[in-house]
Order: structure tokens, then C-alpha cells, then sequence
């Protein structure tokens, strides 16, 4: 059955489901589903302001223990130079292109396969799987995997733990899982003064120069050195935007742009009050706005993610590493519900042009995920 694999992220593949668009994504997803046994809801959530999403979760079973896939359809834009057409799923010395081979249609596809196999094996089964997808995670993430989640509540159905299919890999399946995840929180801050003429100065006040050195202050700031399971708090300006257009005037504003990446020993309010009091010491005047993507959170769930990495290891041969590297993903909202642990396939080529995944790396992908259902089943 390994065709399988290869033909449903071939056809996964080839819907332009560019964020938010869906293209048919999520349907192709529930007809499948559908002929597995399993019970279909399309979710097509809206809100002002935001775009509309169509998501879907779907259930085998209607008792027991009840083990969660997580993932995204939608991906990002395929951007140019590629060699072969992003969306033409094209296969070549056994590596299978397209925008969202990796990122994470290779892992639904695997998954999917997982289970029907598992299920074929097992015509006696007895409790459930669920498959949790969205076509909201690379874009703002508001009528995505989050409403899910309370549609799930409103409806007192409960997920026992969730495998969520993010590339978690950097060089082979199977060498990392993620138990974890960072908090991420972005800042604009707008240093405001007096404007007036260069000549002058004592009659102006510069918001550059305060800007500057504010910002001196809080990329040079330590915020902790980590710890066993997460890195160093990292902050980092992305941008500073003045816009003046002349030399011989002290300008009214300017802007920065910064994030914040922590860890476990910090919580978005701390470090928010933490900003807006640099910002008091530093600046004459300023506006701050901030968007926190997610706190940090660990798995502290010792029994699924053993159960992970040991079918993981039962399949390569060895254990993976256990990590809480990378950026944010809606793990973030689903450990709120259940132990969550992510595992898919190798990231180098995620949201790069000619992103790609080797033909055997998704079949192996595939029999881990079975491994997985297996043994959670069992125990």
C-alpha cells in the first residue's frame, strides 16, 4: 500500500491551497475519510476582519481512547524559480516536489495511510481517531485549529493526546520530535518627539537617538540562559522605519519592530511589562502595540512521548532527540486540551522553492505513524 502514500500527497499536492484559499483541500480530505468510516464535519469559520477558513475534523469510533492527528492544508505562496511547477507534484530520482510536500501534506497523507492500514489490520477496533485539520496555520491563525478546538468543547469531545504532523526533522525521519514549543511575542514600538531643525537641536527632541539607544539596551539584555529543555530567551529587531526624507530636520518619529522567542521561564505578560517599562525609561514618548502568537509551553507527559519515541526507535533503530526548537505551530493550542507531542518530516526544504521530500522518507513516515497508532492502542 505504499503507492497510497505517494498517490493521496500527490493529490494533496496539487490543490492550490495557498493560505487561505482552500481549493478543494479539505473536501479531498473528508471523501477520503469518509470511505475509512469515518464521521465528517466541515467547519467553515468566519470573522470580521480575518479570512475565512474551511477546516475539518473527522472521527472514527464513538467511544474509548481517543488519539488525535493534527495538521494544515493550507501553505504558503509558492514563490519562483522553481523546476518544476509547484503544484504539478512531480516526482523525479524517486523525490516527490510541490509546495506542501513537506509542510505538511506528506505528513496528513502519511497518516491517513497509517490508519487505514491499522484499520484493515484490526476490523475489531474499538475506539477512535480523529483527525483535527485546518487551512488557517500559516496565516493568523484565528478560525483555524483554535475555533476547532472550541467547537470540540461545545460538543464535550474530548482527545485523549495528538500527534501533530509538523516537519520536525533536520536531516532524516525519525532523528527529532518536538515535546515543546517556545512563546513568541511581537513588538511595534513608536518612539515619539519634537520635531525641529537640525541646526537646533535644543529646540527638538530626537526619537531616533532615543530609539537607538533603547534598542541598544534590550538586544543586549539577558533574559535567562535556558535551560534543560529550552534554549536562551532571544530577542530580535526586525525593522526601523523612519521615513524622513530630508537631512536638515529632526524627525517627529520612528518605529521599530522586534520578537521575542522564550522559553518556559517567562510568560507573554511578564515580558510585555518588561517592554513597556524600557520603553518609560528610554523613550519621551511612545505607543506600543504587541501580538503574542503563543506561550511557551513542555510536554510534561512522560507516557506519550516515551510511546512516540519508542515506535520511532522500533522502526529506525534509534531513538529521537527530544526537542523544543524551531517556531510556533498550533501545538500551541492544542496542549491547552490534551498531551501533545509533534513529529514529521525533514524541515530543510520547508517554504523554500522546490521544496521536496524523498518518496522512501514518506513511506517510512507512514509505517512510524502505524508503529505509533499501534502501540498506543495496545497499552
Amino acid at each position: 500500500m505504499d503507492n497510497d502514500v505517494i498517490l493521496l500527497a500527490k493529490e494533496l499536492i496539487k490543490k492550490k491551497s495557498v493560505t487561505p484559499d482552500d481549493d478543494g483541500a479539505i473536501e479531498l480530505l473528508s471523501d477520503y475519510l469518509k470511505q475509512l468510516g469515518f464521521t465528517c464535519n466541515i467547519l467553515d469559520f468566519k470573522q470580521s476582519g480575518y479570512p475565512d477558513t474551511r477546516n475539518l475534523y473527522a472521527c472514527y469510533g464513538d467511544s474509548g481512547m481517543n488519539l488525535a492527528f493534527a495538521g494544515h492544508t493550507d501553505v504558503v505562496p509558492a514563490g519562483d524559480g522553481w523546476q518544476y511547477g509547484p503544484f504539478d507534484a512531480v516526482i523525479h530520482n524517486d523525490t516527490l516536489y510541490g509546495r506542501g510536500a513537506v509542510d505538511m501534506k506528506g505528513a496528513i497523507a502519511s497518516f491517513i495511510i497509517a490508519v487505514k492500514e491499522f484499520l484493515e489490520s484490526n476490523p475489531k477496533f474499538n475506539n477512535k481517531i480523529s483527525f483535527i485539520i485546518t487551512g488557517d496555520e500559516e496565516d493568523v491563525a484565528i478560525n483555524g485549529t483554535i475555533k476547532i478546538l472550541e467547537w470540540l468543547k461545545q460538543r464535550h469531545e474530548k482527545i485523549d493526546h495528538c500527534l501533530v504532523g509538523e516537519p520536525t526533522n533536520p536531516n532524516s525521519v525519525g532523528e527529532m520530535i518536538k515535546i515543546g514549543r517556545r512563546g513568541s511575542i511581537n513588538f511595534t514600538i513608536t518612539s515619539i518627539g519634537k520635531q525641529g531643525h537640525v541646526a537646533y537641536p535644543e529646540n527638538a527632541i530626537n526619537p531616533v537617538s532615543r530609539l537607538t539607544k533603547l534598542l541598544d539596551f534590550l538586544s543586549n539584555h539577558t533574559f535567562d540562559k535556558g535551560n534543560k529543555f529550552f534554549d536562551p530567551t532571544n530577542l530580535e529587531i526586525t525593522t526601523i522605519d523612519v521615513g524622513n526624507k530630508t537631512t536638515n530636520v529632526i524627525p517627529y518619529q520612528a518605529t521599530a519592530q522586534l520578537n521575542i522567542r522564550f522559553n518556559n521561564e517567562h510568560d507573554s505578560k511578564a515580558l510585555i511589562k518588561f517592554i513597556k517599562e524600557a520603553c518609560s525609561e528610554y523613550l519621551y514618548k511612545y505607543s506600543l502595540e504587541h501580538r503574542v502568537s503563543g506561550e511557551a509551553f513542555f510536554n510534561r507527559d512522560t507516557y506519550f512521548t516515551d510511546l512516540v519515541s519508542t515506535s520511532i526507535e522500533n522502526i529506525i533503530k534509534k531513538a529521537p532527540i527530544q526537542s523544543t526548537s524551531g517556531g510556533t505551530s498550533d501545538a500551541r493550542f492544542i496542549k491547552d486540551i490534551c498531551p501533545v507531542v509533534e513529529f514529521g518530516l525533514v524541515n530543510k526544504t520547508a517554504h523554500r522553492v522546490d521544496e521536496n521530500i524523498d518518496v522512501d522518507e514518506l513511506i517510512q513516515l507512514k509505517n512510524i505513524y502505524k508503529e505509533i497508532i499501534s502501540n498506543y492502542f495496545k497499552s
